[in-house]
């Protein structure tokens, strides 16, 4: 393992790279590493760690790799003590590829065709440059299958072409010019005008592959595969031709005129169409981890929305034709009453039910899904709760019903609730979004959240990777109540996963809660690596010691203890009283294994046990003068709320029941790269309305001059 190259791609020292990577092999999770293992990586954050890993598998690649094609040199008897000294010495997957390529086996090609005819000594003289008649000396050839001396030289000039093709040196400067010059161009095809008319800014399309912005090149990636768009990514042809030539023209006037065939030839029919292939495959990876770290970071601040908390609470599903869902959930989430109500048919009879339901649980805020008449829904409770003079007492919240639909039909809210149909299920998330937005989100594939963009055509093997460890990032950094999550939440804290989850509840529902950490090892199959990894994620509130219920590790539990004896006091006085903290010496704790990141760690831990780091709630009312596209006029100031982010600029809800866009350049009153320099997903913004295209569906939004 080039433990330096891995150091070196992850921009971390290679004693790092090395310890890390140790922990991993010792079956060590990211978060875990991140925030109990600071001495050994060298306080390394999430970010360097998961650099750390992402390089280290591409390196396992590159072995397995190295691996099979020696065997495969091996078998053939071409393995020679130098070649396997070059094979070993390279920890690129494109280099070991181009080495290898002479000897990979290859169905029929021109160029073993004309071996086969015996042409391989006419192609070696015109190749060196040593034949200074090609002509006559191709003569010599025209015997059995070879007909003439045309015949003979177009046959040598194969040969010659795929020696060119395989050699390292040629290769690596046709990557050179490509990385450098390559231009991405992309036509419409013969009579797809109308049918891809989407895509009629890229019927006439060039822009340089290195510059080219990774939303765009999707967007011609999709054209492509929907059959509208033909692309071509080269450099000049002239630049190309001419760098070959350098390489490989040489000797008399007659084999030169030979060899610039045989370029000419090999840079079209089999160099260019490889090295695009590469390049596209490359700029296509690059969108891709572009598009996902905006997905990630989206799904991410989406996930570590601020949770309104444990209340009683009325989740509403709006409805027009088949009524409203109205469903009571309880401070811990569970369903205790649903009802539909018809708000705009029978008024009177669905402010009834509300209010039977608010008096009857002690409701203390009310949800409503910001679909299809989620406006008017609003207006309905507020109505109802001013008549009732609870409008101070009860709060009222728009809530984002976006992935609830995928929830409602999904197998996890079937085995939720078996008897209830999709509407009931859809207005319970509704609910539960509002209470806590992580503990429900990750019951819904994050794809079908709707933030990102491109979502569905980038690679699905390493978008779910991403957001898999997105979801586990926010989840063990906000920590887990072991005795109300559900499995789907237990499934991301570090060194569970669906096995252990579902023990751990199957468990819970047997025993009763649980009282400790410790008890965990009673859990069937969760053992000291899993407890080792787990523990401090899970929060026990009331629990037989008071650390339980904080972000301190177990295995700490005795370094607190030492600390609280050594000012007099016990565990729960140390966490509640801060002159007793004050007294405490970090340095006084160093030892071999614990320094003074982990001690800082356990003392801001001790301040504040078990905080919650998402932000306090915050509550927001849309203009009420502004209810569909056609109430907007250019040059209005609106609140709205920030629903997506992509590389171009963010999306805007301003009550109408459609976003509105505002583009990268209208962000901000300075040049910024990237939106999320200015805003955040669910934030709360002023625009001015710039555009509004009734026909087209578009609503042109601006930031600029506004606070």
């Amino acid at each position: 393992m080039n433990y330096i190259l891995i150091a070196q791609q992850a921009s971390v020292s290679e004693k790092q790279a090395r310890n890390t990577i140790q922990l991993f092999e010792e079956g060590a999770t990211l978060p875990f590493i991140a925030r109990y293992r600071k001495e050994v990586t060298g306080g390394l954050d999430e970010v360097q760690i998961s650099a750390i890993k992402d390089a280290w598998q591409r390196q396992q690649e590159v072995e397995k790799r190295r691996e099979a094609i020696l065997k495969s040199i091996t078998e053939q008897g071409k393995l020679t003590p130098e070649l396997q000294k070059k094979i070993e010495a390279v920890f690129s997957l494109v280099e070991l590829e181009d080495i290898y390529l002479p000897y990979k086996q290859k169905r029929k090609t021109r160029a073993s065709i004309a071996i086969e005819k015996g042409l391989e000594p006419l192609a070696q003289v015109i190749f060196t440059g040593r034949e200074a008649d090609p002509e006559r000396g191709a003569k010599a050839f025209v015997k059995g299958d070879v007909a003439s001396s045309d015949e003979a030289l177009q046959g040598a000039r194969d040969i010659i072409a795929e020696w060119i093709n395989e050699n390292q040196d040629a290769r690596v400067r046709m990557r050179g010019l490509f990385q450098r010059n390559a231009i991405i161009t992309s036509k419409v095809k013969k009579k797809k005008e109308e049918e891809g008319a989407k895509y009629r800014d890229y019927f006439e399309f060039t822009e340089a592959l290195s510059r080219i912005p990774s939303h765009r090149l999707l967007a011609l990636r999709r054209g492509e595969e929907e059959g509208i768009l033909s692309i071509d990514i080269a450099p000049d042809e002239d630049d190309a031709l001419e760098s070959l030539d350098r390489l490989f023209v040489r000797g008399s006037d007659a084999c030169k005129d030979q060899l610039v065939l045989a370029v000419e030839d090999c840079y079209k029919r089999l160099l260019k169409p490889s090295i695009e292939n590469e390049f596209s495959n490359l700029s296509k990876e690059k969108a891709d981890v572009a598009a996902i770290l905006i997905f990630s970071e989206n799904l991410r601040q989406l996930l570590l929305a601020s949770p309104l908390g444990q209340k009683n609470v009325i989740a509403i599903d709006p409805g027009y034709r088949t009524g409203c869902k109205a469903v009571v959930l309880d401070n811990q989430g569970n369903l205790i009453a649903d009802k539909v109500i018809f708000p705009f048919d029978r008024g009177q009879e669905a402010s009834g039910v509300i209010a039977s339901f608010i008096d009857k649980y002690k409701i203390e805020a009310i949800a409503v899904g910001n679909g299809t008449a989620g406006r008017e829904t609003e207006d309905f409770v507020k109505k109802l709760l001013n008549s009732l003079k609870l409008t101070d007492q009860i709060g009222l919240f728009m809530v984002s019903e976006q992935g609830a639909s995928i929830y409602s039909a999904s197998e996890v809210a079937r085995d939720e609730f078996p008897d209830k149909d999709v509407t009931v299920r859809g207005s319970v998330s509704i609910g539960r979004r509002l209470m806590d937005p992580l503990a429900e989100l990750v019951k819904i594939d994050p794809k079908s959240i709707g933030v990102g963009q491109y979502q569905h055509d980038v690679d699905q093997s390493l978008l779910r990777n991403a957001l898999d460890t997105v979801v586990e990032s926010c989840v063990n950094s906000v920590g887990v109540n072991l005795n109300t999550a559900s499995k789907h939440l237990l499934r991301y804290v570090s060194g569970l996963g669906p096995a252990l989850a579902q023990n751990i509840v199957d468990f819970r529902a047997k025993n009763g809660n649980f009282k400790s950490r410790q008890q965990l090892l009673k859990v069937p199959r969760l053992g000291a690596k899993a407890f080792e990894q787990a523990a401090g994620f899970l929060r026990i509130e009331n629990g037989t010691n008071p650390l339980d219920n904080s972000a301190v590790h177990p295995e700490r539990y005795a370094l607190v203890e030492k600390m609280a004896k050594d000012v007099n006091a016990g565990v729960k006085d140390l966490l509640q009283k801060p002159e007793l903290r004050k007294q405490l010496t970090p340095s006084k704790y160093v030892t071999d294994s614990v320094g003074l990141p982990t001690l800082q760690d356990i003392l801001k831990e001790l301040e504040k046990p078990s905080r919650d780091p998402r932000e306090t709630f915050k509550k927001f009312e849309f203009d009420s003068a502004v209810r569909k596209p056609e109430d907007l006029k250019v040059g209005m100031v609106l609140q709205g709320i920030v629903t997506n982010i992509t590389a171009f600029g963010a999306f805007v809800d301003v009550g109408v029941k459609q976003d509105g866009l505002v583009h990268l350049s209208q962000l901000a009153d300075k040049f910024i790269k990237d939106p999320n320099e200015v805003v955040r997903l669910q934030q709360v913004v002023q625009v001015k309305v710039t555009e509004v295209d009734l026909g087209r569906k578009r609503i042109g939004l601006s930031m600029k001059g506004l606070s």
